[in-house]
């Protein structure tokens, strides 16, 4: 037999063997050809179905809760204090959320004998963290924000005295950029000025936006209307208030008003009658009235008798004698008015 007549008597032997050695019943075939078996993720299983597939992962929200909460409960803490109090989680992510946290102007790292530390750059009872929280897991878009949350929403359901001072700076900036959004601007804002916002009219377009990035042309000048509008409100308020002052008064009077945390009036008080002079209006007796009332701010305001509003080198020295008493018992100066029969004059603009 030739090699060519081997050959192909071999071929037809095997495929002869081949062909009867394959089972008729596909399930004798899946036992004896496992490889082609249907894998266990596509059968009908409910054990298999029900048993998880991959390790659970802990909620991202949980994480960041536990060192926020950590974190609310120190005035002042160190990096190494917070990771045993959150021994559960990771140094690294301690270390990250304090980071974030100091990024977005909510803590302030300080130098002090024992090493590096943190505290808080405002009042932590009035950190929301639930939102901060959802930014950090949502991202910087306010659609990703449960809507009773955003600024706009509460604004129409709650009215504008019961937003934060960055929430309400958060509707004139509008819209954010990449990597920081409206209300995240706010916030810096806010925080840079510790809610003390008579610097801020001051500033140029680029010192507004170094503090915040995401500060456009039009959003600065939506934040500068904003001031000038509140700026004019006061001058309004002080004519309708005040305006007998400077009708039927030969002498000058000074007189405080107190606010809120809203900067809603909460009462007014005379302060002294006679020439302003910065020796005779005392801190002590200008704040009296306002720490009695438990106000959080005042607005300032005296008459001229003699009808013209601009203001006299005395009323600026008084200005700034009270603004810095201000400054250390924590009462916000929001500006001094002066009223006369020719109109009233903001001291804040022309200082």
């Amino acid at each position: 037999m030739t090699l060519r007549r081997k050959y192909w008597k071999r071929a037809g032997n095997f495929a002869k063997t081949t062909h009867s050695s394959l089972p008729s019943n596909p399930l004798q075939a899946q036992l004896r050809f496992p490889i082609m078996a249907r894998p266990k993720s596509h059968q009908h299983n409910s054990e298999e179905t029900e048993r998880p597939l991959v390790r659970e992962v802990p909620d991202r929200h949980e994480r960041y809760s536990v060192i926020i909460q950590a974190v609310l409960q120190r005035s002042s803490f160190s990096i190494d204090e917070l990771r045993l109090a959150c021994a559960e989680e990771s140094p690294s992510f301690v270390t990250r959320v304090v980071k974030m946290l100091v990024r977005d102007g909510i803590l302030l790292a300080t130098e002090g004998k024992e090493g590096l530390g943190y505290r808080w750059t405002d009042d932590r009872t009035r950190f929301e963290s639930e939102t901060w929280i959802q930014q950090q897991i949502h991202g910087n878009q306010l659609t990703q924000t449960p809507e009773e949350e955003r600024p706009r929403e509460r604004l129409i359901r709650l009215g504008a005295e019961k937003l934060k001072t960055s929430e309400i700076l958060a509707i004139l900036i509008r819209s954010g950029r990449p990597g920081e959004s409206a209300l995240q601007s706010g916030e810096k804002i806010a925080n840079h000025f510790a809610n003390r916002l008579d610097p801020l009219r001051k500033l140029s377009l680029s010192e507004l936006k170094s503090i915040s990035r995401a500060i456009s042309e039009a959003a600065y000048c939506q934040i500068m209307a904003g001031i000038e509008l509140g700026s004019r409100a006061a001058i309004a308020y002080c004519e309708r208030e005040f305006g007998r002052l400077s009708l039927d008064r030969t002498q000058e009077e000074f007189h405080i008003v107190t606010l809120d945390t809203k900067l809603q009036p909460i009462g007014h008080h005379q302060i002294t009658v006679g020439t302003l002079d910065a020796s005779l209006v005392a801190p002590r007796e200008v704040f009296r009235p306002a720490i009695r009332d438990a106000a959080a701010a005042v607005l300032l305001l005296h008459n001229h008798p003699s009808g013209d509003p601009t203001p006299s080198r005395q009323d600026f020295q008084v200005t700034a004698r009270l603004d810095e008493a201000a400054k250390i018992i924590g009462i916000q100066v929001i500006d001094h008015i002066v009223v006369a029969s020719r109109g009233c004059v903001s001291i804040r603009d022309l200082a």
